[in-house]
C-alpha cells in the first residue's frame, strides 16, 4: 500500500494543512502503508501552455521540462493520492491549481469511457488498477462553507480521472492546529487523532467506512 500526498500549501512544510496531512500520515504508517508527501513549493512547476500536443504524443509527454514528470512517475505507483491545500479566497491554492492544470497531459479526451479509442492506444485507467483519491484541505475561518468549492472541484477531478473519492478531510481555525502540542486544546487533539485513525483505516482497507466518513464531517 503506498499513499502519495501532493501538498499545494505555499508554506509547505510549516503550514497549517500539513498538520493535518502529518495525522493522516502517521495512522497510515503505523497501518503499515508506504507514504510520500510531495512538497509543490519546492519544486519546478511551470504553467500549462494549452498547446494539448500532449493528447497527441501521449499520457506524460509534455513540452515543458520541469518537475512534473517525476511527480507523475510517483503518483502512478500510488494506491491512493491525495491532494492537500489550504483555502485562499475561496478555493484551492493557486500553487495546486497550476499543477492540476498540468494534469491535462494524462487526462486526454480519449481516456474517457464513452469516446472513441483513436490509434488503438489505451489510456483510459482500469477500475482496478487506478489509485484511490482523498483531499485534505484547512482554512482560517471558522465558517465550513470555505470549503464548498474545493469540495465541489475534487468531486469533479475525481470524474475527469476516472477515481473512486474515498474520503475529503476539511477543518477550520487551521491556525490553532499549528500551535504548539501543549497549547491544543482537547477538541482539536480529538481531531488530529480522528485524522490519525482516518489513515490506518485506509491503510488497512484502501477505504473509509461510511461511520469514520461522518465522523470526518463533524471536525471543526
Amino acid at each position: 500500500m503506498k499513499i502519495v500526498i501532493i501538498n499545494g500549501s505555499s508554506k509547505g512544510k510549516d503550514g497549517n494543512t500539513d498538520v493535518l496531512v502529518k495525522s493522516l500520515v502517521k495512522g497510515a504508517q503505523a497501518g503499515g502503508a508506504e507514504t510520500r508527501n510531495i512538497f509543490l513549493n519546492e519544486l519546478k512547476i511551470e504553467h500549462c501552455k494549452g498547446c494539448h500536443i500532449c493528447w497527441t504524443r501521449g499520457p506524460g509527454q509534455c513540452v515543458i521540462s520541469d518537475d512534473m514528470f517525476d511527480i507523475l512517475t510517483l503518483m502512478g505507483s500510488a494506491d491512493v493520492i491525495a491532494f492537500a491545500s489550504p483555502v485562499y479566497f475561496g478555493n484551492i491554492s493557486g500553487m495546486l491549481k497550476t499543477f492540476m492544470d498540468r494534469m491535462t497531459m494524462i487526462g486526454s479526451p480519449h481516456s474517457t469511457k464513452n469516446s472513441v479509442k483513436e490509434s488503438n492506444q489505451q489510456l483510459e485507467p482500469s477500475e482496478s488498477t487506478a489509485p484511490q483519491l482523498m483531499m485534505i484541505s484547512s482554512c482560517g475561518f471558522s465558517d465550513k462553507s470555505e470549503f464548498d468549492v474545493t469540495s465541489l472541484w475534487i468531486n469533479k477531478v475525481a470524474k475527469k480521472m476516472n477515481m473512486k473519492l474515498i474520503g475529503e478531510i476539511y477543518a477550520t481555525n487551521g491556525k490553532a492546529y499549528n500551535a504548539s502540542p501543549e497549547l491544543l486544546d482537547n477538541k482539536l487533539l480529538r481531531n488530529l487523532q480522528l485524522i490519525e485513525d482516518a489513515g490506518k483505516e485506509i491503510a488497512s482497507h484502501r477505504k473509509l467506512s461510511a461511520e469514520t466518513k461522518d465522523i470526518l464531517e463533524q471536525l471543526i
